[in-house]
């Protein structure tokens, strides 16, 4: 039988200096625990400690020269955390913040995430302390390149498929497949979010966003309400929260906030036309990581260095990177009469806000659920290459919504307490959780 504290100490033994993956291991854990002690199965083949362990973390060195002509290196990294589900999956994230610890946790959280789908994929992330935000198009070429000479050897389509994460979108995975095809002389699907015209999938840069309203409205349509006229704060301006705007104003619902580091944005005509949609990406695509600008075109508020968090809304969506919403964050959302709170990032809470979110019956996505869209797009990506076929926006779109009402439906399985309060991340980890285990157990060790 295991316990919880001790577990814990031994995982932190293990893990020192590595305090995201502990917290992410910590809330899984503590969700689960329950379920392999009552399994004997789980017991003896070590579940806990085997899932809990990467299978592989691959480490590098990353040279390339700037337009100047010096020569820069980077660090590269790929974890390849379990494959009993099938391929390794998960974004490459090129940012500087990024270290060995960081993409550790994420990778751990795809496993579950990429299980919730009920697509066949395992868990992996990978990238670099590389950040685009200042560079040319010719650095970023260079650098992508430098990068791929590494990765290349490690990845395959039925081996290890990254697609793109934070700082690697759409023009770095062309840069990352046409090193890959060079080095290979194979066009194959080793990669997602490729561009349409060299085998990309329809919706996939909206996946993410989609997929996590598709979510919300399932979790209001569980309460009662509408999503309909709701009030919706984002944070972020980048793919993710371009995705989620769109999707939300289709739906009826107002988005009146966008982020970055710089502050937030508060626009109260809403982030509803597509000519604001337009601008997000311009931004994005400009690497200047600042949401300012957009005030100004637009004639709305900006509040420099403070987050969204604090205005009253229905629905909050942190959707640009971990830990960004705070105890004191969550503290304010439920004074204001939240009705959701949906992780639109991965691990966008703090671990104190989302429990104290819970224990306020607040009703709160965990990230491994509510952004499970950009994964499962990338999935039906990877199905469609290596069928030599292809489904066109409305198929993908119906694949979507069917995959993120799954998804809810799993965690309405397992989070519904007797007060009828849903869990949603106890249901998640446990619907996640089950079918990893159960795939170790059948495949022995």
């Amino acid at each position: 039988m295991y316990q919880f504290d001790s577990f814990m100490s031994y995982l932190e033994r293990k893990n020192p200096s590595e305090p995201e993956f502990i917290e992410a291991a910590s809330e899984v854990v503590s969700s689960v625990l329950d379920w392999v002690n009552d399994n004997p199965y789980y017991i003896k083949n070590k579940i806990l400690e085997r899932i809990t362990e990467p299978d592989r973390v691959v480490s590098f060195k990353v040279e390339w020269e700037d337009d100047e002509g010096n020569i820069n290196v980077n660090r590269g990294w790929r974890v390849q955390f379990n494959n009993a589900l099938g391929p390794y999956k998960g974004g490459l994230r090129f940012h500087s913040s990024v270290t060995e610890g960081t993409l550790k946790f994420l990778a751990f959280e795809q496993i579950f995430k990429n299980s919730l789908t009920g697509l066949p994929m395992g868990g992996g992330k990978g990238g670099s302390d590389f950040s685009p935000k200042g560079r040319s198009d010719e650095e970023i070429r260079r650098f992508c390149n430098a990068f791929m000479r590494e990765l290349y050897r490690h990845i395959g389509p039925d081996v290890d498929v990254p697609a793109g994460d934070v700082g690697v979108g759409k023009r770095e995975i062309g840069y990352l497949f046409g090193e890959y095809k060079r080095l290979t002389g194979r066009h194959e699907g080793v990669l997602t979010g490729k561009g349409l015209e060299y085998g990309g999938s329809p919706m996939r840069p909206e996946a993410t966003g989609y997929g996590a309203l598709y979510f919300a409205r399932e979790m209001l349509q569980d309460a009662g309400m509408d999503i309909k006229d709701k009030r919706v704060a984002l944070s972020g301006f980048g793919n993710v929260a371009w995705g989620a705007a769109k999707k939300a104003s289709e739906m009826g619902a107002k988005v009146v906030t966008l982020s970055g580091p710089d502050g937030y944005v508060l626009d109260e005509d809403g982030v509803s036309t597509p000519e604001k949609w337009a601008y997000m990406l311009s931004l994005r695509s400009s690497n200047k990581d600042v949401v300012e600008p957009y005030a100004k075109k637009f004639g709305a508020k900006f509040f420099p260095g403070l987050k969204p968090w604090r205005e009253k809304v229905d629905i909050a969506m942190p959707s640009a990177i971990q830990n960004e919403l705070s105890l004191e964050d969550a503290k304010m959302l439920e004074d204001n009469g939240v009705n959701a709170v949906v992780e639109v990032s991965n691990m966008g809470l703090t671990r104190d806000a989302a429990d104290y979110l819970v224990s306020k019956k607040v009703p709160f996505a965990p990230g491994k659920a509510a952004n499970a869209g950009g994964v499962a797009v990338s999935g039906l990506e990877m199905s469609q290459n290596a069928g030599h076929i292809y489904w066109n926006d409305e198929e993908i779109d119906g694949k979507l919504k069917g995959i993120m009402k799954g998804i809810h439906s799993s965690c309405l399985e397992f989070g519904r307490e007797e007060d009828g309060y849903i869990d949603y991340r106890k249901g998640a980890n446990i619907a996640g959780f089950i079918k990893v285990a159960d795939a170790m157990c059948a495949l022995g060790y």
